[in-house]
C-alpha cells in the first residue's frame, strides 16, 4: 500500500486524473431508506434526507429523482486526508473554465464529480493544472 501525500505541490505533480466510465446521478431519499440495493457509489445522511451518488442506469431504473448528472473523475494520487489546498486548487482550476464540481474525499483518492457534458472540458484542466505543477517542480 501507498503512503498518502500531503505536500501540494507533490499532490498536483502527481494527481493522474482519470475519467470512470458512465454517467452518475445525485439524488436524494429519506432518511432511513435502505439504499443497498442502489449499490451507491457514495452516500451522506443529512437533516433532510440522505443523499446517493450512484451510476445514472440505477437511478433510472429506481424512479431516483435525478439533481445532479455528473461525470466521475478520480484522482489517483493517494491524498493524505489532512492534505491542505487540493481540492481548493482543483476547484480553482475548474472555476476557470466556469465548471462546477463536487468534491468527495475517501480513504485513498479524491473523486471529482462535475457535469457530465464538460467532462472532457474538465480533464483538460485537470491536465493543465498537473502538468503546471510538474513545470514548477523542475524549475
Amino acid at each position: 500500500m501507498s503512503q498518502p501525500i500531503s505536500n501540494l505541490e507533490q499532490l498536483l505533480a502527481s494527481m493522474q486524473p482519470e475519467l470512470n466510465d458512465g454517467a452518475y446521478v445525485f439524488s436524494s431519499v429519506q432518511a432511513g431508506t435502505d439504499v443497498s440495493r442502489f449499490m451507491p457509489v457514495a452516500t451522506f445522511r443529512e437533516r433532510e434526507g440522505m443523499t446517493v451518488i450512484v451510476d445514472e442506469v440505477t437511478a433510472l431504473r429506481e424512479g431516483l429523482p435525478v439533481l445532479f448528472r455528473a461525470a466521475w473523475i478520480t484522482l489517483t494520487v493517494h491524498s493524505d486526508l489532512q492534505a491542505v489546498g487540493l481540492t481548493a486548487a482543483v476547484a480553482q482550476a475548474l472555476t476557470k473554465a466556469s465548471i462546477s464540481c463536487n468534491v468527495v474525499a475517501a480513504a485513498f483518492h479524491d473523486h471529482i464529480f462535475v457535469p457530465f457534458e464538460r467532462a472532457a472540458d474538465a480533464l483538460a484542466q485537470l491536465a493543465g493544472l498537473q502538468a503546471s505543477a510538474v513545470r514548477d517542480a523542475t524549475a
